[in-house]
């Protein structure tokens, strides 16, 4: 039994394009989660305060981080595909 693929892949014409806005993405959000492990390492009493229905930072922070990750997913994907898309017209 033979596995290949189901289609035939061809030159990706906005590969260029996709690297470099998973790089800024990636950098945006390397930013962001330094600022979580930076107050984690000096000032982890600032982790403990309470803000929202009785939760600390690090939760809120941690689960922020967690969907910021999923909305730059969901982001990086329009973008890429908006791009193939314009770039597969010419």
């Amino acid at each position: 039994m033979l596995h290949e693929p189901a289609v035939t892949v061809g030159k990706d014409n906005a590969a260029a394009k996709k690297s470099k806005l998973g790089v800024i993405l990636f950098i945006v959000y390397t930013i962001i989660y330094s600022g979580f492990v930076l107050i984690g390492l000096t000032k982890p009493e600032i982790m403990g305060l309470e803000l929202i229905g009785g939760q600390n930072i690090a939760v809120i922070y941690g689960f922020g981080l967690i969907v910021l990750a999923i909305i730059m997913g969901f982001i990086y994907n329009y973008f890429c595909t908006k791009m193939e898309n314009e770039m597969d017209k010419d």
